[in-house]
């Protein structure tokens, strides 16, 4: 087990390493270089071979990129933000909090609904409710996330004025749990696309454990068909589930980001997508490494709970 988490953990800081030279490497190839689009368009050659010197942007680039990996590692110094005028690990730390908890709270939602919608379709399998709830998952599944938030604003808030159009600005990370009914159309835009995605695995997952011969051991051993679905075959179908839900957290993530800035809470998509419209370049790239340093994490969080719960993929491992 030490060894498979080893493994993976290595794999983890490859992608890492690699993500930090590619992004060191997008911040060298800005048009007119940081100077320019931080001083802005009338600066002087003179402003510029200043701030340069300064910020040790003259120094040779295998330098520049030992003290921006150094830098990340030891102090975590993702640069400074001159329009927000601090440091870029001090303005994503105000950020952060509160996209973590919108997607773990939209991610264990979506499970919550997707296992039951899942263990319902395969109960009752080709029937009229496994059929609607299949085409009603393709359907959301194949619907982009500023869509569905902007169609439910319209119906919600505009229309019916059930919900607010957007939480509160100066909410706290925790007012997902604190104040709920703020939050209902952002998590809910976050939902449907998981819900859809993890319904229609977790009922093909579900049909092929029914297959395997334990299934047919235990019934002809007499065990009830609800023992033997909730007892034997959901234990065995939910693994697999693990997978997915780590390889769905890019695309959580990236869906955060989008529903960040339809319901205008100030996380980390808003965060980036401003700084992106102030050509704020050093807080751009460090939203982008933190996103993917947390993305990373979080498979890596999921091949080591894969492994916990299936022996047998340590074991092929070694």
């Amino acid at each position: 087990m030490t060894g498979y988490i080893l493994r993976r953990c290595g794999q983890a800081l490859v992608v890492i390493l690699g993500v930090i030279l590619f992004t060191f490497v997008l911040a060298r190839l800005v048009p007119g270089g940081e100077a320019r689009a931080v001083l802005g368009p009338k600066a002087t050659p003179h402003t510029i071979a200043l701030f340069n010197r300064r910020n040790g942007l003259d120094l040779p680039i295998l330098v520049q990129f030992w003290h921006y990996v150094v830098g990340i590692f030891a102090h975590f110094d993702l640069g400074y933000s001159y329009k927000y005028n601090q440091g870029v690990s001090d303005v994503i730390f105000q950020r952060l909090p509160k996209t973590l908890t919108l997607v773990t709270a939209s991610v264990v939602l979506a499970l919550v609904i997707a296992v039951p919608l899942g263990i319902l379709q395969v109960v009752r399998r080709n029937r009229p409710i496994d059929y609607a709830i299949t085409g009603t998952s393709f359907f959301f599944y194949a619907m982009p996330d500023f869509l569905v938030g902007t169609l439910l604003i319209i119906w919600f808030s505009f229309d019916l004025k059930i919900f607010p159009v957007s939480p509160p600005t100066d909410a706290s990370a925790w007012a997902v749990f604190t104040d709920p009914w703020a939050f209902v159309l952002p998590i809910a835009t976050l939902c449907v696309t998981s819900i859809a995605s993890f319904s229609r695995y977790m009922r093909s997952s579900m049909m092929e454990q029914l297959t395997q011969d334990y299934v047919r051991t235990a019934k002809a051993k007499g065990a009830s068909s609800r023992r033997v679905l909730y007892g034997h075959a959901l234990r065995n179908a939910l693994i697999p589930l693990i997978t997915l839900l780590g390889l769905s957290l890019p695309a959580i993530v990236s869906g955060a980001l989008i529903v960040e800035n339809v319901f205008n809470y100030p996380g980390m998509g808003l965060l980036t997508v401003q700084s992106a419209f102030n050509v704020d370049i050093p807080v751009v790239l460090g939203t982008t490494l933190v996103i993917t340093i947390a993305t990373v994490f979080g498979s890596l969080l999921a091949d080591v709970l894969y492994a916990v719960a299936d022996p047998r993929i340590r074991l092929e491992g070694g």
